[in-house]
């Protein structure tokens, strides 16, 4: 098989100062503050039905979450030092990052419930027109005859729209 190697984020190295673990609190708050401004705008969209531009969001989206993904591996790599010398910016970070979960789950949830719902509609006119393309019959006995596979007809959906 032919597969290429996944990437892996580059090493980050551990704080060993105090004005280093400002500058990572500072670092993880600011992009924490951009994905979520991301996030929310996208949860605006989606729920406003503008799929169209919150698919624009996505570029966008995942910088911020890349920043945050290396903003994160930084702290666990810092969290002992953070625990000896500054325990309150750790509880800071902390709170900050239970306000950013929340923001994060309003959105998987509002993106679900688009996503249910969409299928909903995609399913209901797939059954819909399978409905109208079958023969409406009985056999000699009166039982309502059951369509063989021809008469499944495919529902292709246009994403251009």
């Amino acid at each position: 098989m032919n597969q290429r190697p996944q990437a892996r984020p580059a090493q980050t190295a551990a704080i060993s100062t105090p004005v280093e673990a400002r500058k990572l609190a500072e670092s993880l708050m600011d992009v924490m503050s951009g994905l979520l401004g991301v996030i929310e705008r996208e949860t605006e969209l989606v729920r406003a039905g503008k799929l169209h531009e919150a698919m624009q969001l996505e570029p966008q989206k995942s910088e911020h979450s890349r920043r945050y993904a290396l903003a994160v591996e930084s702290l666990k790599n810092s969290q002992a030092y953070l625990e000896q010398v500054s325990p309150e910016l750790l509880t800071t970070l902390k709170r900050h990052h239970d306000t950013f979960r929340a923001m994060l789950q309003i959105n998987l949830t509002v993106l679900a419930t688009a996503h249910a719902v969409s299928e909903g509609i995609v399913r209901g006119v797939s059954s819909e027109m399978q409905r109208r393309s079958m023969p409406n019959s009985y056999t000699a006995s009166g039982a309502r005859t059951t369509p063989g596979p021809r008469h499944h007809a495919p529902l292709s959906v246009s994403r251009s729209l």
